[in-house]
């Protein structure tokens, strides 16, 4: 089983409170959306596959065909055991980094051309988490105080893209200098 899944990521903002399709798109965008991001399609998609799975129920209808879900037992047993017994998948391929290893095949401009457009990217998103940050209106709740660890966990890594990018011209420039 994959380790993090759309699955998953639904039962955990289910399992705090009750959501339509809706309320849950909602959520995803102003939380998970950096981590995991799911097109409205993939959520009301995986909504009816948990439903018939028994991970969630409908546990309202309104107007309209609105449905709220709620997740079951089953449902928070799964969800626990995904988050104590499966390991987090870790990404192993960067197509950005796997470039690096061919730069040779460019010019030394083109080169560090593309090593300073990674700076720029990675710093583009870091402003963008910044915004995230300024914009996101933070409580002491359970997904408030655990986004912002993962926010976090965002702004040290594009930080750190950046300053590598920025490091990685550097040494190119020296390394043509020799």
């Amino acid at each position: 089983m994959v380790a993090m899944s759309l699955r998953h990521a639904m039962l955990g903002l289910l399992a705090d409170q009750p959501a339509s399709g809706y309320d849950l798109m909602k959520r995803f965008e102003s939380s998970l959306s950096n981590a995991w991001p799911a097109t409205q399609s993939q959520v009301y998609g995986e909504l009816g596959k948990l439903t018939k799975a028994g991970l969630l129920e409908v546990a309202a209808e309104g107007p309209r065909g609105r449905k709220e879900y709620s997740v079951t037992d089953e449902g928070r047993a799964e969800l626990h055991r995904w988050l104590t017994e499966t390991p987090p998948s870790t990404v192993r391929r960067s197509d950005a980094l796997l470039r690096v290893f061919f730069l040779n095949h460019l010019t030394p401009v083109e080169a560090t051309a593309y090593l300073i457009s990674e700076a720029e990217r990675a710093a583009g998103h870091h402003r963008a988490l910044e915004e995230v940050e300024r914009n996101v209106d933070w409580g002491d709740d359970a997904l408030s105080v655990n986004g912002r660890l993962a926010l976090e966990y965002g702004l040290r890594f594009t930080a750190m893209r950046e300053e590598w990018a920025r490091w990685a011209a550097e040494e190119l420039r020296k390394a043509r200098q020799r």
